[in-house]
């Protein structure tokens, strides 16, 4: 498949108490164009580091991340502000909605950061808010009138109404009830089926059971890869069957 991001001896070190912390460590990965790649690993094994790292929310200490011909590393942070404005969508376990203003208000404010044409933004949402089957009667209300599952879906609206190339998700369930969870998965999936690149950090197994590339971090590096066949509800048991073994032999 061809790669939408690719880092080559990628690296990321933080200082803490005069010492260096290495959580990425010389790491060379490819992400695919199309793919629902899911991030794995124990805590402190680098994760979400990884993700800011490869989506432009922040600088590597070392090493390339090639997206569209281009190293981003290389970028400015207003360079990559502008990056991940065009690029990427995010989805987060805490939703970080704005409380004083509407659920409509919410995505068309993101979605102005690029253009001024209020009329097909406005528009743009409304068929995201469809797509994510959230009511239309919740437009108008605020955050926290919402149900947690449907705050997540404005999540998921403000992350697409730029056209990203890539949707991330940090524990996009972790704050949800199961069924909330099953409904906000149900939704990325949809979005994978129709040709969104997505890539997922978790620690939950039914969430990772989703992808059909499960990458297990270690110390900071890709200790095992795992690949399904694309999800289709029908195969619960054996995805379920084949990604245990899998972490077991990581060492889960």
């Amino acid at each position: 498949m061809e790669a939408i991001i690719r880092t080559n001896k990628l690296c990321k070190s933080f200082s803490t108490g005069g010492t260096q912390l290495h959580v990425i460590k010389n790491l060379d990965l490819t992400i695919e164009k199309g793919a629902y790649t899911v991030i794995m690993g124990n805590s402190g094994s680098g994760k979400s580091t990884l993700l800011y790292a490869i989506s432009g929310m922040d600088k590597p200490t070392l090493g390339e991340v090639w997206f569209g011909g281009e190293d981003i590393a290389k970028y400015t942070n207003d360079e990559l502000a502008v990056f991940r404005r065009k690029n990427c969508g995010f989805v987060f376990q805490q939703i970080h909605l704005i409380d004083s203003m509407s659920v409509m208000d919410n995505v068309m404010a993101y979605g102005l950061l690029l253009t001024n044409n209020k009329k097909e933004i406005a528009k743009r949402a409304a068929q995201l808010f469809d797509r994510v089957n959230l009511d239309r009667g919740l437009w108008d209300k605020y955050p926290s009138q919402l149900s947690g599952g449907e705050a997540q879906r404005v999540g998921i609206v403000r992350a697409l109404i730029n056209e990203p190339e890539l949707l991330f998700a940090d524990e996009p369930t972790g704050s949800l009830n199961s069924a909330s969870g099953i409904a906000v998965l149900d939704v990325i999936g949809e979005l994978h089926a129709g040709g969104q690149s997505v890539v997922v950090v978790t620690h939950d197994v039914k969430t990772a059971a989703r992808g059909d590339r499960i990458l297990y971090l270690h110390d900071g590096a890709v200790s095992g890869e795992l690949r399904l066949a694309p999800y289709d509800g029908e195969d619960k048991g054996r995805r379920m069957d084949a990604l245990q073994k899998f972490l077991e032999r990581m060492g889960w």
